[in-house]
């Protein structure tokens, strides 16, 4: 079975071997479900109810918003900050966020003012409840949709299935086999203007996302502009990394660890990939590819 849609702004696929009845309906359910969780665009969700709460007051939150919370937190600490999930006021100032796109860069004014109002410190974690120690904004751009491909992946296995491919915006979810017995075959995307030699991935019982710079960008005169925003610098990320994908064991660690690969560049994310144990290949705007040893191995 071929099923696609479209959901949280983007498109989404699914190749279904043998497919029980009621694959397509689980599937929309559960991005719907997710949307209102965990999205900065809708204002009825979980997270944009948690940016409204009084600061400093402990809120209860669901299963969803503390799996990535927590998954956001653990990756920013091991990434040297460079996976931060309440920076909400930044994506908004430079048009990627629910306010829209802009079409001037903001000027060292707004952005010292948007970095003050941004850090993942000022999330707190206890149990089943959350709160904000400063005025923050969660936005969880940079990690959330690899989380909605596991819950998507997770609803199929409830209806019984075993073998499929679900993908959401680029990032995938492959587990069991294709009906000739072949692993589900992903191949990565180039960057435009760039030619490597293909590079095929089994997914099998994997995940895996990319980020890139060539999706979503915003033009200051001839200069191009990357969505992914430096945390600590509070401006877009110009490092010359023009793509970065990386395979883990659930979408989610693979969305946030190349958001935060990203942001880190070619030497430190390769070393930060290596300490990790992180399977992540690494595009530079020159052509070069760089591979991190636990990569190297499931070669």
């Amino acid at each position: 079975m071929r099923l696609s849609g479209v959901a949280l702004g983007t498109s989404w696929s699914a190749l279904i071997a043998a497919p029980p009845v009621g694959c397509e309906a689980a599937i929309e359910a559960t991005l719907a479900a997710q949307a209102i969780a965990l999205s900065q665009w809708e204002p009825r969700s979980a997270l944009s109810r948690f940016n409204r709460a009084p600061i400093g007051e402990w809120q209860a939150i669901d299963a969803d918003l503390a799996a990535v919370i927590d998954a956001g937190l653990a990756i920013g600490r091991a990434s040297d900050g460079s996976l931060d999930i309440a920076m909400g006021e930044l994506t908004d100032l430079w048009g990627f966020g629910p306010t829209g796109p802009r079409d001037t860069v903001p000027d060292d004014t707004a952005i010292a003012a948007a970095l003050a109002k941004s850090g993942s410190g000022a999330i707190q974690r206890d149990g089943n409840r959350a709160r904000r120690t400063a005025d923050v904004a969660l936005d969880f751009s940079g990690i959330g949709k690899g989380y909605v491909v596991d819950r998507v992946a997770d609803a199929l296995e409830a209806l019984g299935t075993e073998d499929f491919l679900i993908e959401i915006g680029g990032e995938f979810v492959g587990r069991g086999i294709r009906p000739d017995a072949q692993p589900w075959w992903v191949e990565l995307e180039d960057p435009p203007g760039i030619d490597l030699a293909p590079f095929r991935i089994a997914a099998h019982g994997v995940a895996i996302a990319t980020s890139g710079d060539y999706r979503r960008f915003f033009r200051d005169g001839e200069r191009r502009l990357g969505h992914t925003i430096d945390p600590r610098t509070g401006r877009p990320v110009e490092n010359g990394i023009v793509s970065v994908s990386v395979i883990a064991g659930d979408c989610m660690a693979a969305d946030g660890w190349a958001t935060a690969l990203t942001v880190l560049g070619l030497q430190r994310g390769m070393d930060i990939s290596a300490r990790e144990g992180i399977a992540s290949r690494i595009v530079t705007a020159d052509g070069a590819e760089a591979l991190s040893p636990a990569l190297e191995v499931m070669l």
